[in-house]
């Protein structure tokens, strides 16, 4: 993903908490990546008050929007969808960070699915997870040292006990302050607990100017940031996270930044399938990641945004162009 705080992939955040001096973030960022000049890839085709909510018939009346439905708890909050597609594309190595292994209180926010959790809680027994989501759409059927909370993160957190563990990921443009949502999160993890960001930037970039300013994927970017922006939850530069970490409060903060290809335009065979998995994951869900964002906050109608959603996914999987989502 783009930066990792003393993590990797992306923007991938991890970061201690109390200590002493603080130190300069450590940032390592990834070489450019070779392409496959030789390949045409013709071969690639195609809300409720109460901090926590129970699972009642309200909740589970989700909200239904350009064809697509959404979380019902904080209605509106959240741009993507909660359906079977979007859900899909979500599930896909866990944490990178020290508390990887040897956590024993674990918050997950915004769970999604749960995969992760779930994950975690079944290479770590000893662990106890929280998931927490707006959507209630994680299975019944989990280990025993998982629960799932319908939640608004942005409200007063209740928990009486603290994490030494919380893991976020592809959260971006969900908060109306992720700086503050950081310092919440410092706030509630013990001394030497560990926050963990993952996350994508945009713009998708090129580092040889084959991605042109006026091509359909770099204004879909644009569009995103200008939606995010009017609808009060704006998307947070990702190369920024280090500071908001800083800031709050954590020490020993590493930033790690990835590159995802959007196509199998890489000339190495890693980065190749890595591009195959990024195309797959973007073009499939981009109605799902466009419609609330662009009819909310562009107030286009939902038969445009569809149409531009074509056009931009015929500009992802041009091999000619060598773009990446900064990880």
């Amino acid at each position: 993903m783009a930066d990792q705080q003393v993590a990797q992939q992306g923007h991938d955040q991890t970061a201690g908490s109390p200590g002493s001096a603080q130190a300069e973030p450590t940032i390592q960022i990834q070489e450019a990546i070779i392409a496959d000049n030789n390949d045409a890839d013709s071969a690639y085709e195609e809300g409720l008050e109460p901090s926590v909510a129970s699972i009642s018939p309200s909740i589970l009346a989700y909200q239904e929007e350009n064809g697509r439905s959404y979380h019902a708890l904080s209605r509106g909050k959240y741009v993507l969808p909660n359906d079977e597609q979007e859900n899909e594309r979500l599930d896909g190595k866990l944490a990178l960070c020290p508390k990887a292994r040897g956590a024993t209180r674990v918050l997950d926010m915004g769970t999604g699915t749960g995969a992760w959790a779930i994950d975690y809680a079944d290479l770590h027994p000893e662990a106890q997870v929280v998931g927490v989501d707006l959507s209630p759409i994680q299975p019944g059927f989990v280990p025993p040292n998982v629960s799932f909370e319908i939640d608004d993160l942005e409200k007063t957190w209740t928990w009486s006990q603290k994490f030494d563990f919380i893991f976020a990921r592809m959260m971006l443009g969900c908060f109306e302050d992720l700086p503050n949502m950081i310092k919440v999160a410092y706030d509630n993890l013990e001394p030497g607990g560990y926050l963990e960001l993952q996350d994508m930037g945009l713009p998708a970039r090129s580092d040889d100017e084959t991605l042109k300013p006026d091509s359909y994927l770099a204004q879909w970017c644009k569009l995103c940031l200008d939606a995010g922006q009017n609808l009060g939850r704006p998307v947070f530069p990702t190369t920024e996270y280090k500071n908001y970490l800083t800031a709050a409060g954590f020490e020993d903060v590493v930033e790690v930044q990835k590159k995802w290809p959007t196509n199998t335009w890489p000339r190495e065979t890693k980065f190749k399938e890595l591009g195959s998995w990024a195309y797959a994951n973007i073009a499939g869900g981009l109605e799902g990641l466009s419609l609330a964002h662009f009819t909310r906050g562009l107030g286009w109608s939902s038969e445009e945004t569809l149409v531009f959603c074509a056009q931009t996914r015929q500009g992802l999987k041009d091999p000619r162009i060598h773009a990446y989502w900064p990880m």
